[in-house]
């Protein structure tokens, strides 16, 4: 097994902060210690907010050490608070702090950096003003009333449908990058399990029955900072499961068995026969669904960057003015994307391309303008197999108790939600409703007489 790999055998919780402190009483008195022992500051209504903060940190540091939270917690906390929160709100004292001034930070930091990073924020502030309240520097924790909505309105979920997944596959299959990097095995069991990408690359031929066909599903793989990789077990008790894989899958899986495998080594393996990271297969999957275009489309990237560079600016500062998506140009000059006709405009504006110069670019457009099956599977993430997996299973007549059981969700809701892809919800009511109510349909239908005449 790759040494660099250690093997975590607590199971660690990433738990919302709000309710962490209520179910975890034995862990309260860490900071009353703190602070009666003399060995660390005081909480005082005058105290600065970067004092809870920190004390808040080092518990959750604590929680951590002892697998009660996920070891990543206390890295991203502690990223996001520096990062965005230090330069806003820690030098405020926590008498000063009020729901609308708490509010004002928070929304920054969700129109200046992202939803993501602004939940995070709440749930490290919640937790320090929380530890305040309890010691008395505040009369109710300010952070409560705050909310966050999302910039845009949730996705439906997508699942790869029976085409879809053979033109996924096919896809795969040409690429040469995408089979070296052992792609197309792994989709596979992804679909066979539902599992996550973490998950699946953390599977041992320990956690393999070849006789039953039974795997258990209850580590995955993760890279802590000063650690490297490390297998652990899965944060929550609902995704430690053990799943049954069907035939094929388990056909496939015995191919890959090579007698005299280390029985703790990777079912996945990298190239050195260690554990693979999932953020490196990541981006394996993203350069197998934006390969390179054709001769046409990489000669259109290489005119367009070009004329980019003539006109003086840089990827980042052409984004910025026409409001893409920071990866856009990159992903264009490279010839990994479809450029539209209406972003050839924009460009050739931008750029003040010249009328010659503006043609050419044009015609280049329309000629490698052409979708490749690349562009047809551009959506596609390793979440989605996991959502296809959760919809095979609903299309087949599962209850969402089992389908949750088998992606190792805790509530029904989060796998009806957010996971299964079905565009009707109940496909029966339709024809209930019209053994129902067609009788005052028809009677609608009925020829009227006309008005009675004197």
């Amino acid at each position: 097994m790759n040494s660099d790999v250690n093997e975590r055998r607590g199971r660690g919780f990433f738990l919302p902060i709000d309710s962490m402190m209520n179910i975890l009483p034995e862990h309260q008195l860490l900071i009353s210690d703190v602070r009666q022992n003399g060995s660390g500051p005081e909480i005082k209504p005058e105290s600065r907010v970067a004092v809870a903060v920190e004390l808040f940190l080092a518990e959750v540091k604590e929680l951590g050490e002892q697998d009660v939270l996920a070891p990543g917690t206390h890295q991203t906390y502690r990223c996001q608070y520096d990062k965005n929160l230090v330069p806003r709100i820690a030098e405020i004292r926590l008498v000063e702090l009020t729901t609308p001034r708490v509010n004002d930070v928070i929304q920054a930091i969700r129109n200046e950096v992202g939803v993501a990073s602004a939940k995070t924020c709440k749930s490290i502030l919640s937790g320090s003003l929380s530890l305040a309240v309890r010691h008395g520097a505040l009369a109710a924790n300010p952070v409560r009333e705050v909310k966050i909505r999302g910039k845009t309105r949730r996705r439906a979920p997508r699942a790869l449908e029976e085409d879809e997944r053979e033109a996924w596959f096919q896809l795969l299959r040409q690429d040469e990058r995408a089979v070296r990097a052992d792609l197309v095995d792994l989709c596979k069991f992804m679909l066979a399990t539902g599992e996550r990408i973490s998950e699946a690359l953390a599977v041992t031929w320990n956690d393999i029955n070849r006789e039953t066909g039974q795997v258990d599903c209850s580590y995955q793989v993760q890279r802590l900072k000063g650690q490297g990789l490390v297998r652990r077990r899965v944060k929550s008790a609902a995704g430690e499961r053990v799943l049954e894989l069907p035939r094929w899958a388990l056909e496939m899986v015995l191919v890959r068995w090579k007698p005299g495998t280390a029985l703790d080594s990777p079912v996945f393996p990298d190239s050195k026969g260690g554990f693979r990271d999932s953020h490196n297969v990541q981006r394996a999957l993203r350069n197998a669904r934006r390969p390179v275009g054709g001769q046409r489309r990489t000669e259109l990237g290489q005119m367009l960057q070009a004329h980019r560079r003539r006109a003086g600016f840089t990827q980042t500062q052409i984004v910025g003015k026409l409001g893409w998506r920071k990866t856009r140009i990159s992903l264009i000059e490279t010839g990994r994307v479809r450029l539209e006709p209406e972003e050839a405009v924009a460009l050739s504006d931008a750029y003040r391309l010249n009328k010659r110069d503006r043609a050419v670019l044009l015609e280049l457009t329309e000629l490698a303008g052409m979708r490749s099956l690349a562009d047809e599977m551009a959506w596609v993430t390793a979440h989605v197999f996991r959502k296809t997996t959760a919809t095979i299973l609903e299309d087949s007549g599962q209850t969402p108790r089992k389908i949750a059981d088998q992606l190792g969700h805790s509530r029904i809701s989060t796998t009806v939600d957010e996971y299964v892809g079905r565009r009707a919800r109940n496909p029966e009511a339709a024809s209930l409703l019209d053994e129902a109510l067609r009788g005052i349909h028809e009677q609608d239908r009925q020829p009227t007489e006309g008005p009675a005449m004197e």
